[in-house]
């Protein structure tokens, strides 16, 4: 029954994910809220940038330059500069959900540092194109390859530029972590970019991942063919503003509405979300999912079928006009010289043990392998947890600290 539901208003979002359509117009649910208004909220300065890519996309990041709790900043010498990228379905303000005592960049910034939260082209904050309409069909002719080969380095160079710093600290978490590996690789010019590299759930390598909704779409849209061609270049789940109020405006604290927002949590981010907030879940329904390209998904299950981590399948005519050769190559991993540090969990579907434990031996700058004790700990726990603040963020505060006291 929950899945002929959940059928019904996929169908109803999609049919009505028009961009002139407005819902605030005599409806008396609440607004969408930035993430520059969710910063302030709490105290914090907040400021939006846009970002133009090479291929006309515009990045919305977001920044938060220092902490109240350091006065105006405008006496302080140059802050060190750290950027953290979201994953799939996502954007800027997940990282924000857990508070200022809780969050990465509160965290961040109240350690002294200048915390910017990038968005992937495509998410709810990055959906304009200087040449192309949001409309038209390759405006989604993208996947991870091309946020961690242009929108990532675009991104950096400006934040750069902007700061007047030489390198940042990253932090990303599951497609974050993707795309970065993608950056170091495909463009490894950018790794002196970067001081230390925070990889947080990585889905590199996902041959053996357990995620049900990968495992059983695969078989389809894993390799290049029928589904995977009728699938490609279009917006996947499009965020509806009528359908994302009434998520946000009906999911609360009380039992029966955070029990339905729970399980909307466990399709979104699988079955592994024990040790999550659920007191998020109302603002995590307010901008989730967020919106990806149909290539992104399909991307991630070639990499499961594949058992390897490589550029887009095209199919082989393409792949020879694109790649030069019939199969999509693999990305090179000895490339990522940044100084890597990867976090992973024992109940995480999508970055499994046995494919994280695959890197070490290719990445030649790889300064730790953490796999967190807590063996009930999953993929969306390194954001939303409750305790991720004690588990995850000190533990890469610290390292990030000690790297800028050398």
């Amino acid at each position: 029954m929950l899945a002929k539901v959940l059928t019904i208003l996929a169908i109803v979002a999609a049919a009505g994910a028009t961009d002139d359509f407005d819902p605030f117009i005599d409806i008396p649910f609440k607004r969408i809220k930035t993430s520059a208004e969710r910063i302030e909220e709490h105290g914090y300065p907040a400021e939006s940038h846009f970002v133009e890519t090479p291929d006309g996309y515009v990045l919305n990041v977001f920044r938060i330059p220092h902490s109240p709790k350091h006065g105006n900043g405008s006496e302080e010498s140059p802050r060190p500069v750290v950027l953290i990228m979201h994953g799939l379905f996502s954007c800027s303000d997940c990282f924000l959900l857990n508070g200022p005592e809780d969050a990465l960049p509160y965290n961040y910034a109240d350690a002294g540092y200048d915390v910017w939260l990038g968005n992937a082209r495509g998410n709810i904050y990055s959906r304009n194109n200087t040449r192309l309409d949001v409309k038209h069909p390759y405006f989604w002719k993208f996947s991870w390859h091309e946020i961690g080969s242009i929108d990532l380095p675009a991104t950096i160079d400006y934040i750069l530029e902007r700061t007047g710093q030489q390198a940042l600290h990253y932090v990303g978490h599951s497609q974050g972590c993707t795309s970065f590996f993608v950056m170091g690789s495909h463009r490894p010019e950018y790794n002196a970019k970067i001081k230390t590299a925070h990889m947080l759930a990585p889905p590199v390598y996902m041959g053996n991942t357990t995620e049900e909704l990968i495992v059983g779409t695969a078989p389809l849209f894993g390799h290049h063919g029928i589904g995977s061609t009728l699938l490609e270049n279009q917006v996947l789940l499009p965020q509806n503003a009528f359908i994302q109020r009434i998520l946000d405006t009906t999911c609360s604290n009380q039992p029966i509405m955070l029990s339905y927002c729970k399980t909307l949590a466990i399709l979104w981010g699988g079955p592994e979300i024990g040790n999550l907030n659920q007191t998020l879940l109302p603002q995590i329904a307010e901008t989730h999912p967020a919106g990806v390209s149909s290539n992104q998904a399909i991307h991630y299950l070639q990499s499961f079928a594949s058992n390897d981590f490589r550029l887009y399948d095209w199919g082989t005519k393409r792949n020879l006009e694109y790649y030069g050769v019939a199969e999509p190559p693999a990305y090179d991993l000895t490339k990522i010289t940044s100084e890597l540090y990867l976090y992973y969990g024992l109940s995480d579907g999508s970055a499994n043990k046995k494919d994280v434990s695959r890197l070490p031996d290719l990445l030649p700058n790889l300064a730790l392998l953490h796999e967190v004790p807590d063996p009930t700990w999953g993929h969306l726990d390194f954001i939303f947890a409750t305790e991720v603040k004690k588990v995850i963020n000190d533990l890469v505060l610290d390292y990030s600290k000690a790297y800028d006291e050398k």
